[in-house]
């Protein structure tokens, strides 16, 4: 564990995700105080910048400076601006200290002396700039709204363009100081000027108090208020700092982005194919282990593969695909990423894979959904995929697929249904199952019911392959499930329409 200074952080997760990232950062990084909410992750953890930027089923990474009920809902906007200005602005001193551990973890060590000492006067100064009428006047002038109306979290965020108000409402937009110089403004800074340092504030409000502010409303107030009480410039554009405001039915949220790129975006990936976070979280039930041989029959540009052997190289690595072009984009990344050593790609269909049966320890895949490859015209190609990823496996070998709301459909008609020799099974031969049982990424069995809403998937097999799990995720425009299996036996029956395909 690194000796690094305790401090509260906030990770943004895809929807779905949320538990492997819990399960994520306490194993990773020895997290503590770990709350889960919707497309979020709250945690305190002692750890440097090197430890947090290898999180690898989060999305952006924050610190966290506030975190509270939801603020109460007024018709009297003036009120819950006030309100608003308190929760993020109250406090200078602990500003100071968020500050100083932002600019540590930021990589920005050598100038925190400098930076707290200089707001520190700021924050003297207060009371006698606002009875300086002039000098207020002056700063005025200077002032002009930048605000975020929108940011996406999910997937990184989406700043709009902002708009004029009113010359009293501005916020200082020039970024200049003897800290942070000048971007070619070619201007010479003022004396109040050297005091500052430039900011952005990017806010997301949703419900009730959506209703009565928006979003650019509330970023105006706290961006006026971070001018006035810390002399601080705004800069839309290319900011030093962004203040993040999120606030919504579930609580109220302050935090500053850690590092400028999101975590989800891997430097090793030169071309992308599904979203990195989503592959992750995939490799991370395969239960991989030093030495474990692990194939992805229909490996596309290799992304499942290359987050797996990013995070567990004592394996190996097969990938195969039908499609030239793919297999040129996954051996372009293999190339980027320096694991040359760690994969094999090999051109073959999914249905007939030139592999000797019970080879593999692990079958990870994404099934292609019908919008690039179509699939939906062969009959016969769910049962001839599963019967080989089958063939292939170990026993005692896990598979994970995912599949889309429309596969999760088709390969219903493929379920032999266990409950019909089962106690447990209710009369139409469904079961109530239990919890689904994964491992997580320190390797130990942990419970995770998130996003198994059918429990009669856990009653349900594919021949030799029994359900071990299913996690609904989402993809952005739309939702998909991972599913987990482990191969019991060495053969198993399809049952597909009243026909029975024999297993191998």
């Amino acid at each position: 564990m690194s000796s690094a200074e305790p401090g509260r952080f906030f990770c943004t997760a895809g929807r779905g995700l949320e538990p492997f990232l819990a399960r994520e950062v306490r194993a990773r990084l020895g997290a503590t105080e770990v709350d889960c909410v919707t497309g979020k992750v709250f945690f305190r953890a002692a750890a440097g910048p090197g430890e947090l930027r290898k999180l690898r089923s989060g999305e952006r990474l924050f610190l966290l400076l506030k975190k509270h009920s939801p603020l109460p809902v007024s018709r009297n906007k003036g009120k819950m601006l006030h309100e608003i200005k308190s929760l993020v602005i109250e406090e200078p001193e602990y500003w100071l200290d968020i500050i100083s551990l932002w600019r540590k973890l930021s990589g920005h060590e050598g100038k925190t002396d400098d930076f707290s000492q200089e707001n520190t006067l700021a924050l003297k100064r207060k009371s006698e700039e606002e009875t300086n009428t002039a000098s207020k006047r002056q700063k005025t002038g200077q002032v002009r709204a930048i605000v975020s109306k929108e940011c996406q979290v999910e997937a990184g965020e989406r700043c709009v363009a902002p708009e004029r108000v009113r010359g009293q409402e501005y916020w200082i937009e020039s970024k200049t100081s003897s800290e942070f110089p000048s971007k070619g403004s070619g201007e010479n800074p003022t004396a109040d000027e050297k005091l500052s340092f430039s900011f952005r504030v990017s806010c997301r409000c949703s419900g009730a108090i959506a209703k009565i502010l928006t979003s650019q409303e509330i970023g105006r107030a706290i961006g006026v208020a971070l001018v006035k009480q810390c002399g601080w410039r705004a800069d839309l554009r290319d900011p030093d700092i962004e203040i993040f405001v999120h606030l919504n039915d579930i609580h109220s949220v302050v935090g500053i982005p850690l590092f400028r790129l999101p975590l989800a975006n891997r430097e090793y990936i030169r071309t992308a194919g599904l979203r990195s976070t989503v592959a992750w979280a995939m490799a991370s039930l395969a239960e991989i282990s030093a030495g474990a041989l692990v194939l992805d029959p229909m490996c596309g540009l290799g992304t499942i593969l290359l987050e797996a052997a990013k995070e567990w190289p004592e394996a190996c690595y097969w990938g195969a695909d039908i499609s030239d072009s793919q297999l040129e984009g996954a051996d372009g990344n293999i190339r980027t990423a320096g694991l040359m050593d760690k994969i094999e790609l090999l051109k073959a269909s999914v249905k007939a894979l030139p592999l000797p049966s019970e080879s593999f320890d692990s079958v990870i895949s994404d099934i292609p959904f019908g919008k690039k490859f179509k699939i939906t015209n062969d009959a016969q190609l769910l049962p001839d995929i599963l019967q080989e990823m089958e063939r292939v496996l170990r026993v005692g070998g896990t598979v994970v697929l995912l599949l889309s709301q429309d596969l999760r459909k088709r390969m219903d008609g493929l379920t032999k249904c266990a409950g019909s020799d089962s106690p447990e099974a209710t009369a139409d031969g469904d079961s109530e199952a239990a919890p689904a049982k994964s491992r997580s990424v320190d390797g130990n069995s942990s419970s995770l019911a998130h996003g198994v809403g059918e429990s009669f998937l856990s009653s349900r097999h594919f021949g030799s392959l029994v359900p071990d799990g299913v996690y609904a995720v989402s993809l952005g425009k739309m939702d998909a499930f991972i599913h987990k299996y482990r191969k019991v036996s060495a053969a198993g029956k399809w049952e597909l329409s009243g026909t029975v395909l024999k297993g191998t």
